[in-house]
C-alpha cells in the first residue's frame, strides 16, 4: 500500500520546457543567432541554464562566459514563465482522483524556489499540506534523498509507502536512496544518456492517464 505520491515538476506535471527554450533562444538573438527548434532542445529542459545553455551554445560550466549567460538566461526565464508552459495531459483528472481518493501528494523539483512557487501557482497546482520542496529547500539536490525525506516529512508519511514520480534517472536514484518505489514518466523530457527502461524504476508509464490507471489497478484512487 501507499500512503503518498510524489512528483517531479519539469517534464512530469508540467511541459516547461517551451519558457526554458525561450530562455535560451533570447541568448541565441542576443548573440545574433537563429533561434533553435524546441524539439532539439526539449530533451535538455531537465538540466535547466546548464542543460540549455550547454545545448544552444556550446558553453558548459568553468567556461569564462557561463555564470554571465547563467544568469541573463535565468532572468529572462524568470520574467517569462508561464507564456507556453502547460499541464501535461492527463496531469488534472490524475490530481483530482487522488485528492478524491485521501491519497497525500506532493512535488519535489530540482528548480530553485524562485521560480517554482510562482510557477506552481500560476499553473494551477494545488499539492495538499503546502508540499512543495524545492532544488534549495534542502542542502542537497536529487539524486540525493534529502528533498524526497523532506516531502515524505511534510507529508506525514512514511518513505517506504511513498512514490516517486520523474522523467530523469536522477530521479530514481533519488527515489532508490530514500527508499521509495519509483515511476519513470516516459512521455517527458528524458535526457539523452539511458532509455527509462534502463532506470531501474519499479513502472514505466507513457502518459499521466497510464500512471492513473496503474495506480487506480494498485490502489483504491
Amino acid at each position: 500500500m501507499l500512503d503518498g505520491v510524489l512528483f517531479d515538476l519539469d517534464g512530469t506535471l508540467a511541459d516547461t520546457a517551451p519558457d526554458l527554450g525561450g530562455a535560451l533562444n533570447h541568448l541565441r538573438q542576443l548573440r545574433g543567432l537563429e533561434p533553435m527548434a524546441l524539439d532539439i532542445l526539449r530533451p535538455h529542459a531537465s538540466s535547466g541554464a546548464r542543460g540549455m545553455i550547454g545545448v544552444g551554445l556550446g558553453i558548459m560550466p568553468g567556461h569564462e562566459e557561463y555564470e554571465t549567460l547563467r544568469v541573463t538566461f535565468l532572468d529572462h526565464y524568470e520574467n517569462n514563465l508561464l507564456v507556453d508552459s502547460r499541464l501535461f495531459d492527463g496531469v488534472p483528472d490524475l490530481l483530482a482522483a487522488l485528492d478524491a481518493s485521501g491519497l497525500a501528494w506532493g512535488i519535489v523539483t530540482n528548480k530553485a524556489t524562485r521560480f517554482t512557487q510562482p510557477l506552481v501557482t500560476g499553473i494551477g497546482l494545488r499539492p495538499p499540506r503546502d508540499c512543495v520542496v524545492c532544488g534549495d529547500t534542502t542542502p542537497h539536490p536529487k539524486p540525493h534523498p534529502a528533498p524526497l525525506l523532506e516531502a515524505a516529512r511534510r507529508l506525514d508519511v512514511a518513505p517506504a509507502r511513498c512514490l516517486y514520480v520523474g522523467d530523469d534517472e536522477r530521479d530514481i536514484l533519488a527515489a532508490r536512496a530514500a527508499g521509495m518505489r519509483s515511476v519513470a514518466a516516459a512521455y517527458g523530457y528524458l535526457g539523452l544518456v539511458k532509455p527509462p527502461e534502463q532506470w531501474g524504476a519499479d513502472v514505466v508509464v507513457n502518459s499521466p492517464a497510464e500512471l492513473l490507471q496503474w495506480l487506480r489497478s494498485t490502489l483504491p484512487v
